[in-house]
């Protein structure tokens, strides 16, 4: 079957059109949800690959879609740089559109590497889309996930989370369900010549479905009360010497409001150092930790001597008795670059911005869940929980040292940087992803939304209205057992990928030695 470049626009129309497609492919993630639209633009971008002539337009084409993609994906970034970082608004959009570009790299190299493989191998149309693209697809979204740190904001497969792909999380997590959502995306662009593949296509949906129907964990002990509070503090204010005073009186009577198993603030609630909270404070918690029996998580930036503090969740028991008051800390591990470190040779630029607590320490890669009656809670603080393969990690670790293993996940945030925009649906759609690949409940604490409850399926029990003070109250039950990607993490995605690209080289040799 003959594939004619002349059958597409020319390359100007066809990039533009191409950064239209990538942008059009955000109405696929929250909180639109419209996830066959993820499927379809992909579609387009593959049909456009089969036919263009050139490896260096097929790289163009690539990268225009991703830019297109991640600019109207995470504009809201703008927000933050300029709205509460005060850098002039022509740097701060400057800032996101290079972010974009860069990010767009990824699906530049994708397609190059997809179109240059083709033409080593002399590969069929038919093998480029069903094998060769996704599984470069999957592993250049892997790539993107830890890459310089990495930014694995909006990969196509968080478009999944209430589709018939979800299914495929607890195995291969999102970069797997990518891939797969890749392998759909060739089958319908071959359609015009071949209706097989769309067979195939519906098998991979159905299949999907089913697996979303195993249970791979199991309830484990009793439920827990939780209260999550949302103290709804400006971001312009939070930092604000009157509003500190303000927020330290509002969030230890958001907690003294009633007891429960379990109360947690958002990140960094209390927006000091512990060591300049009033000498009361603590001990007033303390108190009523005891009293009631509840367990307190505090959101709070700690220092542990000169220039090494850390952006950590402090638990308090009801047994805490000494002065010290502290019966669990997590600090946060994966730090946001620019925001909570500097990177090498961006001091200048982190340096035009009114961000504080700009450059943390990390916590240890591994931290244990804390106790709270009969379940066991593991943080996250905000960003962390775009990394499913850390989380799974941690979950795995203390599987295979035979140690108590967390029951529940509990993310503590505030993204109230980037305003009321679609930042916030999407960053519960990421949590409802660890949940599927994890199998276990996430509790989310937010300042401004979303704060909620996500069950071990990945669905959104019950949620505050965003930018409103709150709390909310609910019993949750934890889970336990591991999920293959507990178990392996990326690595089956990684072996699968792989092996995939040497069937593909294999079966291309042994058909070139069967020609005459």
């Amino acid at each position: 079957m003959s594939f004619r470049p002349t059958s597409i626009p020319k390359l100007p129309l066809l990039l533009v059109l191409a950064a239209l497609t990538g942008a059009i492919n955000v109405f696929a993630f929250a909180p639109y949800g419209l996830w066959p639209l993820q499927l379809l633009t992909l579609a387009l971008l593959v049909f456009c690959l089969i036919r263009v002539p050139t490896i260096k337009q097929g790289a163009l084409l690539g990268w225009a879609y991703g830019f297109g993609w991640v600019a109207h994906g995470v504009y809201w970034i703008y927000i933050s740089l300029h709205d509460f970082g005060a850098l002039p608004g022509w740097l701060a959009a400057l800032a996101v559109a290079l972010l974009a570009a860069i990010m767009g790299l990824y699906t530049a190299m994708c397609a190059a590497a997809g179109l240059w493989l083709r033409r080593r191998w002399s590969a069929s149309p038919l093998l480029f889309a069903l094998a060769i693209f996704p599984a470069l697809w999957a592993l250049t979204e892997w790539l993107r996930g830890w890459l310089f740190t990495g930014f694995p904001w909006l990969v196509s497969g968080y478009a999944h989370t209430a589709g018939p792909l979800a299914g495929f999380a607890p195995l291969v997590g999102v970069y797997g369900i990518g891939g797969i959502a890749a392998l759909i995306a060739g089958c319908l662009a071959l359609l015009p010549q071949h209706k097989l593949p769309a067979a195939a296509a519906v098998l991979i949906l159905i299949a999907g479905l089913g697996l979303h129907q195993i249970d791979w964990t199991a309830p484990h002990g009793k439920p827990i009360s939780v209260r999550l509070l949302q103290g709804n503090v400006a971001q312009e204010e939070k930092f604000d010497n009157a509003q500190i005073v303000n927020s330290l009186r509002l969030y230890i009577d958001m907690i003294r409001a009633a007891p429960a198993d379990l109360i947690a603030t958002p990140e960094t609630a209390i927006p000091i150092m512990q060591t300049e909270l009033p000498p009361d404070y603590v001990p007033a918690l303390a108190d009523f930790a005891q009293q009631t029996g509840s367990h307190i998580a505090l959101g709070i930036p700690y220092i542990d001597g000169p220039y090494r503090y850390s952006n950590s969740v402090i638990g308090i028991s009801p047994q805490a008795k000494d002065a010290g008051f502290r019966y669990f800390r997590y600090d946060k591990q994966h730090l946001v670059p620019f925001g909570e470190f500097v990177p090498l040779g961006f001091r200048w630029f982190v340096d035009m911005m009114n961000i504080p607590l700009g450059d943390f320490t990390r916590g240890p890669v591994v931290q244990a869940p804390f106790a709270v009656k009969d379940q066991w809670v593991l943080p996250n603080i905000c960003y962390e929980d775009l990394f499913g393969e850390e989380i799974a990690g941690q979950l795995a670790a203390t599987h295979a040292a035979g140690k108590p293993t967390a029951t529940m996940l509990l993310n503590m945030s505030n993204i109230a940087w980037f305003g009321n925009t679609i930042a916030l649906p999407q960053h519960l759609q990421i949590s409802q992803m660890r949940s599927l690949e994890t199998g276990r409940p996430m509790l989310r604490a937010t300042n401004t939304g979303a704060t909620a409850v996500i069950d071990p399926h990945g669905v959104v029990s019950i949620q505050l209205q965003p930018y409103s003070r709150a709390t909310l109250t609910v019993s949750v039950q934890g889970y336990s057992g591991t999920t293959p990607y507990i178990l392996l993490g990326n690595r089956l995605l990684l072996v699968l990928a792989l092996s995939i690209l040497a069937a593909s080289w294999w079966y291309s040799r042994r058909k070139a030695r069967k020609q005459p």
